[in-house]
């Protein structure tokens, strides 16, 4: 799981942003902040694994934030300001990344995945078609077919054992027994966490 923060001083944005980026199955966001003093607040509670900031902010601006926090999680610049000037300043702020606002959420989230891995891409040529596909956790990655045929039924409201058990054409046994090997690779205690973490997954 990627833990992001997300600076923009654009409530819209940044509250979309949120919501979709949190939706994508191997990405969490820990937290927003509209200025750059919030997020620097903000990195005193909580360790991200990738910080995505805007660089206009009032008060402090992402690219001063940036030069504060040397040796912190790798930051993705995003902005609608592209010149190659801005490149360079976000380079010199320490950003590993440098994309446009209006940069597609596949890619944005691929973006992530890139920062974590170490991978810089502060020129707009960068390919990060490796880094398409959501990774998930080993529990989730685990799953069989059948467990997460289970898990999207779950997702859609059917609970009862029998109910799942007629849908899969299998014994209210064997669902209970899918059942308890979801519960352990999800680390969830029941049929209504293993329902939201279904529909996290994207299941």
């Amino acid at each position: 799981m990627i833990r992001i923060l997300i600076a923009d001083d654009h409530d819209l944005l940044r509250e979309g942003l949120e919501q979709a980026l949190g939706a994508v199955p191997d990405i969490q966001v820990l937290g927003t902040a509209s200025s750059g003093a919030e997020l620097l607040s903000i990195l005193d509670d909580v360790s991200p694994d990738v910080i995505m900031v805007d660089v206009d902010m009032p008060g402090m601006s992402g690219l001063e934030a940036l030069g504060k926090m040397r040796g912190g999680p790798p930051a993705i610049v995003v902005t609608m300001h592209e010149s190659a000037k801005m490149r360079k300043q976000a380079m010199d702020a320490g950003a590993v990344g440098f994309l446009s606002k209006s940069t597609p959420l596949p890619r944005l989230a691929a973006a992530m995945r890139a920062a974590v891995a170490g991978e810089s891409f502060i020129d707009d040529d960068y390919d990060v078609t490796s880094h398409m596909n959501a990774v998930l956790d080993p529990g989730a990655a685990a799953l069989t077919a059948r467990e997460r045929e289970l898990l999207s039924l779950l997702a859609t409201g059917v609970s009862s054992t029998d109910e799942l058990a007629e849908k899969l054409y299998i014994s209210q046994k064997t669902v209970k027994n899918h059942l308890a090997s979801i519960y352990d690779k999800l680390a969830v205690s029941d049929r209504a966490q293993a329902a939201v973490e279904a529909i996290r997954l994207g299941l």
